[in-house]
């Protein structure tokens, strides 16, 4: 049996179409996830942890309308913790800002960035992983199928009504037979040759540009756990109360001391110029009480 002969066998050339699809497919796919991975990797490479907060808009606005990345950039954005800075007046009503947390002076996460942008998330949901952990079963599975399909064949062709339709069917048995056994060859040898390649693929153009992408966005947003932030939060609550408290101790005496100020502010000059215009008055009077001839009664009147 020539070499051309078995590769036109029809169970031998499904296994080989099946083995072909299954590369193509492999590759279509692993290609597609490097091109997105590679434009992830140059987007948030180049961000910095310390201008984070100044450009947290822009990065929001790339995963968000990115569809590789929306629904996992939703997801890990309602673990952010941001850093809160509350307004306080001086003493003479400037304003003055506050961390909340002396601990968070950037964005940071209360879950590790890896719970989201692991593998299945970057990787495996991009495409029918399903599908490809199950081809090298499959093209293991077409071996033996075949092989049992061509020897029922075989059998079925058998003839025993004469010598030479004897020899004539058991030599086309022996023909059958060694296709057969050749069938679960090159399906055997399909599946392992599948399995090197597509894992030598996914390393080089997956997993590597994985690596690069979680080791980025680690650097990129701390981890905080929750129960921290929380206890962060309380202790800075207790300074401003301890700071309120004393403040309402001390209103009282500023309260005395306003009061005081404002009527000696106010009150007093106003009560100096009502003597004033009394006087004046008084003086008016005898000038007038004078001038009429009638001084000394309205001098002893007054």
């Amino acid at each position: 049996m020539n070499i051309l002969h078995i590769l036109t066998d029809i169970p031998i050339l499904i296994v080989i179409f099946t083995f072909i699809f299954s590369l193509i497919y492999c590759f279509k796919s692993y290609f597609k996830v490097n091109k997105n991975l590679k434009e992830f990797f140059a987007f948030i490479s180049t961000f910095k942890k310390t201008d984070l907060n100044f450009r947290f808009k822009e990065i929001d606005e790339w995963m968000s309308y990115n569809p590789y990345v929306s629904t996992i950039w939703l997801e890990f954005k309602n673990t952010l913790v941001f850093s809160e800075s509350v307004a306080l007046k001086g003493k003479n009503n400037d304003l003055t800002y506050k961390e909340v947390s002396s601990t968070v002076q950037n964005i940071q996460t209360t879950v590790d960035p890896l719970y989201f942008f692991d593998e299945e998330a970057l990787v495996k949901s991009q495409y029918n992983s399903k599908l490809i952990g199950a081809l090298p079963t499959i093209l293991t599975g077409l071996g033996p199928m075949f092989t049992f399909l061509n020897i029922a064949i075989a059998f079925g062709k058998l003839d025993f009504s004469s010598q030479e339709t004897i020899l004539s069917s058991v030599a086309g048995l022996m023909s059958s037979m060694q296709t057969a056994a050749l069938v679960s060859v090159f399906a055997v040898s399909a599946s392992l040759i599948f399995i090197m390649v597509e894992k030598i693929a996914f390393n080089r153009l997956c997993e590597s540009e994985l690596g690069k992408v979680q080791t980025t966005i680690s650097r990129l947003f701390d981890n905080i756990s929750s129960e921290k932030f929380l206890f962060e939060l309380l202790k800075e609550t207790k300074i401003q109360n301890n700071a309120l408290s004393n403040l309402m101790a001390a209103m009282p005496d500023h309260f005395k001391i306003a009061l005081n100020a404002g009527i000696a502010g106010n009150l007093v000059p106003y009560l100096e110029n009502l003597i004033f215009g009394i006087n004046q008055l008084n003086k008016g009077m005898k000038d007038v009480v004078k001038s009429a001839g009638k001084g000394d009664d309205v001098d002893d009147l007054f």
